[in-house]
């Protein structure tokens, strides 16, 4: 037939033209990247005052910039093609349609519907090229606002907890599974105290609201409070950092990256052996504990489901927590019930921090790799939910910022406001941040050199310096 001919030739004119566009592309592509790559070693070549690894970072940023770009505009060259291609099938099928002509309504109908399908695919193909080239943005932002200031390094173990002083001297506390806790300075580094009283592994440390008094929980059922006195020494200046900066992609670490330890740096510091109080009840782990009431009361959770409170004058137990004590100790249940069943519904689901934050909101991380914010007044689903692709472990919120720190098993720490919305990630590589599994988090809203410490199964600390006017203005 007459239609069907001139239809087939058309349609075989089009695919011709399309082919020889498309070579014609590639040759053009070809012949710009060699142009290209001349300028590029030029500019290696010039003088300049950036570090070599920071402008090898900066021309590689550039380099995926302007490649992104470049399949970007071959993609919307193609697409173009196909709405012209598109409108000339249309011209030739409104000429006769079973031996009728189509009227201009519904040609217009028809080729209405086709364009807004295309023009639905262009939008989504122009979104997920430019989020690449805003995710390598984001790794610069990132950069720029997440610093590492300070490493630890003294445990011969895991370190699972991280707290820093509420009075002067400010200092930097660790909790060890090598069954010791140390007292460093923020500014150098250096170790200033150990404590070896327990017999078991440190799972917490917390620093008394307004004495030089420490709390410690461990695994030999009972938990410590203990007295130092600490000299601050004189702050060394920061090394630069920036020039060890690694981008957003993982670097792999084995275990010979890992801090060597074989010096005890805090065999030089003095050692406290002896608590002031032993706080002695339970008949499981201590896995934490905290000071209430100004000090004057102290508060250990157990892996034997308890949760004792004592005088801390006395060391008499107060109160042991159970389901029925009080209408205070019922509402707390229910709140961990609820919390507990809309993490997931899998049983063997964990939830592994609950932080109390600014009003009457929770936030609460599970091993089911989510965090979810909670409003007390209704408990019915929470008010955000940050979905993660690992385990999440002892969460901290800057409770002034309203920022939420996400220590994960895979070794990532990353920033999270009370909305849900991602922040940050902070840097690591094989030169610099943690290596195993970060275990704990804490803020220090205050101190003009670090804000962020975390810890891990890397058997190190580490002071991180958050720009936090710049990390909200990024969001």
């Amino acid at each position: 037939m007459p239609t069907e001919s001139g239809s087939c030739s058309t349609a075989r004119q089009a695919k011709q033209k399309r082919k020889s566009h498309s070579l014609s592309i590639r040759r053009t592509n070809s012949s710009e990247q060699e142009r290209t790559g001349l300028p590029r070693e030029m500019l290696e070549g010039q003088d300049s005052k950036l570090p070599s690894s920071v402008r090898s970072t900066l021309l590689e940023l550039f380099g995926q910039i302007e490649r992104e770009f470049e399949n970007l505009y071959i993609e919307n060259l193609e697409l173009r093609r196909e709405i012209e291609t598109l409108n000339e099938r249309l011209a030739v099928e409104g000429q006769a349609v079973d031996g009728a002509e189509l009227s201009k309504g519904q040609l217009k109908t028809k080729a209405s519907h086709s364009t807004s399908q295309l023009s639905q695919k262009l939008k989504t193909t122009y979104k997920a090229s430019t989020s690449k080239i805003v995710s390598s943005f984001k790794t610069t932002t990132s950069r720029a606002v997440c610093q590492l200031v300070k490493e630890y390094i003294g445990h011969r173990d895991g370190i699972w907890d991280v707290s820093v002083a509420r009075t002067q001297p400010v200092v930097l506390g660790t909790a060890s599974a090598d069954h010791t806790a140390l007292l460093w300075s923020i500014e150098t580094g250096r170790c200033l105290v150990k404590y070896s009283g327990h017999v078991g592994s440190v799972n917490s440390i917390k620093f008394h609201p307004s004495e030089q008094l420490a709390l410690t929980a461990s695994g030999d059922q009972t938990a410590h409070i203990w007295s130092y006195a600490v000299q601050l020494p004189t702050p060394q200046p920061v090394a630069d950092t920036t020039q060890q900066v690694c981008g957003e992609d993982e670097v792999e670490c084995s275990d010979k990256d890992e801090p060597d330890v074989d010096a005890d740096v805090s065999s030089d510091c003095p050692t406290i052996r002896v608590p002031l109080t032993s706080l002695k009840s339970h008949q499981g782990v201590v896995i934490a504990a905290d000071w209430l009431v100004g000090g004057k009361q102290a508060v250990t959770a157990s892996w034997d489901r308890t949760a004792n409170l004592f005088d801390v004058e006395t060391a008499e137990l107060v109160h042991a927590l159970t389901v029925s004590i009080s209408s205070r100790d019922v509402k707390t249940c229910l709140i961990l019930v609820s919390v507990r069943k809309h993490h997931s519904d899998c049983a063997c689901s964990t939830v592994t921090s609950a932080v109390f934050t600014v009003g009457d909101n929770v936030v609460s991380g599970s091993d089911d790799r989510t965090v979810k914010v909670w409003d007390l007044r209704n408990m019915r689903s929470p008010i955000a939910t940050i979905r993660t692709d690992s385990a999440i472990n002892r969460i901290n919120v800057c409770v002034g910022q309203k920022i939420i720190a996400l220590p994960h098993d895979n070794r990532q720490v990353r920033l999270f406001d009370l909305s849900g919305v991602r922040l940050a990630r902070l840097p690591r590589s094989s030169r610099q941040g943690h290596r195993r599994m970060v275990c704990c988090s804490a803020w220090s809203e205050d101190h003009p050199t670090c804000n962020l410490f975390t810890c891990g199964f890397d058997r190190q600390a580490i002071g991180w310096s958050i720009n936090i006017p710049a990390l909200l203005q990024d969001k």
